[in-house]
């Protein structure tokens, strides 16, 4: 028996919402791969991917073996790490009295990490030298989106995806004070700034761990600047915790 297992997760949704898939990979206590699966969505959002994939492991995973996951997503995670309790004790709605987003997936979720020891990891998406665990997660769940088929170690794929190297982004440098949110180097009409979004005007990367295109409409969220259905997702978060 397994005295500890060190797992990835990972949704992608093409278009978000669009094309979606899930993802996860098990590996041994020291970290080495020992079996994926991935699984298709039809249109969803990036939100509803990362959950999926965050359920799907522990459904595939014993309830009885310690587990650290490792997710890009911070909705994902802190939907069951922070603002699970105050939703909750709030009767599944947010603060403002509006029900929580994805609640299907988040109670099931929350179902499953009862009686469990369950540990949490965030580790950003895309990076290079990243976690390699995640890579191929990510890289799993991309593959399954395209072509909305299932994979894995239990449909007879042998080896691991392997993650697509141009994929992969150098660290962030330090942010400037006084420069423009999120790093993005948005612009926009005042018109746009009114209803809450900016066209960004160079690519960077949602609070999800996502990245966003130039020209791409992006909202601020309680953490950074991001794709506007995220906003939408995880705004009502910490005000539900």
């Amino acid at each position: 028996m397994l005295d500890r297992i060190i797992a990835a997760c990972d949704g992608a949704s093409k278009g978000n919402p669009g094309p979606a898939a899930w993802a996860w990979v098990a590996a041994d206590a020291e970290g080495r791969p020992e079996r994926w699966e991935a699984g298709p969505l039809g249109r969803a959002t990036n939100n509803i991917a990362e959950l999926t994939a965050l359920r799907r492991l522990l459904e595939a995973t014993d309830p009885a073996v310690p587990v650290e996951v490792r997710l890009d997503s911070q909705y994902a995670m802190n939907a069951v790490t922070k603002w699970l309790p105050g939703w909750k004790r709030n009767g599944w709605k947010t603060a403002a009295g509006k029900p929580v987003a994805n609640q299907d997936l988040v109670r099931s979720i929350d179902a499953l990490l009862t009686g469990r020891e369950v540990e949490f990891r965030y580790v950003p998406a895309h990076r290079q030298g990243g976690d390699p665990l995640n890579a191929i997660a990510d890289q799993a769940a991309s593959d399954a989106a395209v072509s909305q088929r299932a994979a894995g170690t239990a449909h007879g794929d042998a080896g691991f995806p392997v993650p697509d190297a141009s994929r992969a982004t150098a660290p962030p440098r330090p942010r400037r004070t006084g420069g423009t949110p999120g790093g993005s180097a948005a612009s926009g009409a005042k018109g746009a700034r009114s209803r809450g979004t900016l066209k960004a005007k160079f690519p960077g990367r949602c609070v999800c761990g996502k990245s966003y295109a130039a020209g791409e409409q992006i909202a601020k969220n309680q953490q950074g600047w991001g794709h506007a259905a995220c906003r939408t997702d995880s705004g009502s978060g910490p005000s539900g915790a």
